[in-house]
Formats: structure tokens, sequence, C-alpha cells
């Protein structure tokens, strides 16, 4: 016997009704098929593998910027600590841009070539700096949400998997420093 619950994701167990005198196990348990997990890793998705690689072609052309914008902050950081950090960044987005890359060149058989006019202002402060290195992170969770949608297989799923990890991660430190850089100016 199965029933579904609409506010209840995952498969239900449904204790088996046993009639007097039929055989069986009567602890055996069935699971009620969701809807929500069928034809999961399979090609669906409310996204294209061309809409996909749209985004992942612009995810790296704007690398020229994002690199002169973290040496920049890297150079005007108060502490080590906040140097170290924003190293770290850096060094975690240069292979964020080696795997989009590979996830283009993979499916397309082309390399994507870099643009020489990108240009790049700095910011007023470090604090501002750090304030748009944050919302430039979370920014890049939602493209980058829509970039996974369209991939058609769980392995280059996993790879957009890692990098929105790695922004996350990315933001909470931004949000350290910040917090920290407004805590110094206090004392």
């Amino acid at each position: 016997m199965y029933y579904y619950n609409p506010y209840y994701y995952w498969p239900m167990p449904v204790q088996r009704q046993i009639q007097p005198g039929q055989k069986g196990n009567y602890t055996q348990k069935q699971y009620a098929p969701n809807p929500m997990l069928q034809g999961y890793g399979q090609n669906k998705s409310y996204k294209s593998l061309e809409e996909a690689l749209v985004g992942v072609r612009k995810a790296v052309q704007g690398e020229r910027e994002d690199e002169l914008f973290y040496d920049y902050l890297i150079a005007v950081a108060p502490t080590t600590e906040d140097k170290e950090i924003i190293t770290s960044i850096r060094n975690d987005e240069q292979k964020h841009n080696k795997m989009f890359r590979q996830i283009y060149r993979d499916f397309t058989g082309e390399e994507i070539t870099d643009t020489d006019d990108e240009s790049f202002q700095k910011p007023n402060s470090f604090e501002e700096g750090v304030k748009k290195a944050l919302f430039g992170e979370l920014a890049a969770v939602e493209k980058y949400r829509d970039i996974r949608a369209g991939l058609p297989t769980r392995y280059y799923r996993d790879m957009v998997f890692e990098i929105l990890t790695d922004e996350l991660k990315h933001a909470d430190k931004y949000n350290y420093i910040l917090t920290i850089t407004i805590a110094r100016k206090k004392v």
C-alpha cells in the first residue's frame, strides 16, 4: 500500500497490512514513491546546457579585473591575517577559473579567449573593497547555481558544487574581515 503526503519529501514507511491466513513477513515495510526524487540525475533541468555554457564564459571573462582587485586588496590589507585570508581566496578563484575553463573545453572543444580590455577601479577604502568583494561572492553564487542546473552530468555538477561552496566560504571570510575591520575602528 502506498500513500503520498505532500508535506513530507522523503519516502515514508507504510506498514504492510497482512490479512489473517496470509503468508508473509509481518515486519516488512514498503516505501511510498516520492515524486520529488524520481528522475534525479537524469538530463532534466530548468536550465539548458547552452545557458550554462554562456554563464561559464561570462564567469571566466571577468578574470583579469578580479585578479587586479584581489591584488589591490592584498596590498592594502591592514594585517597579515587579512592578507593571508584574501590570498587564500584569490588562490581559490584561480582554481575555479581553471575548472570553469575545463568544463567549457569539455563541452565545446574550444578555449575561452582572454579579453585585454578589463579595467579596474580602485575602491575608496579597504573596507569598501571588502564590502564589494562580499557582495560579489554572493552574486557569484546565484550565477553559478544556474550554471550547475544546466550541466547534464553529475561529474560537472559536482565540480560547480565545489565552486559554489567555496564562494559561500569566501563570503563568510569577507564577513569576518569586515567585522574585524569595523571593530578595529571602534577601539
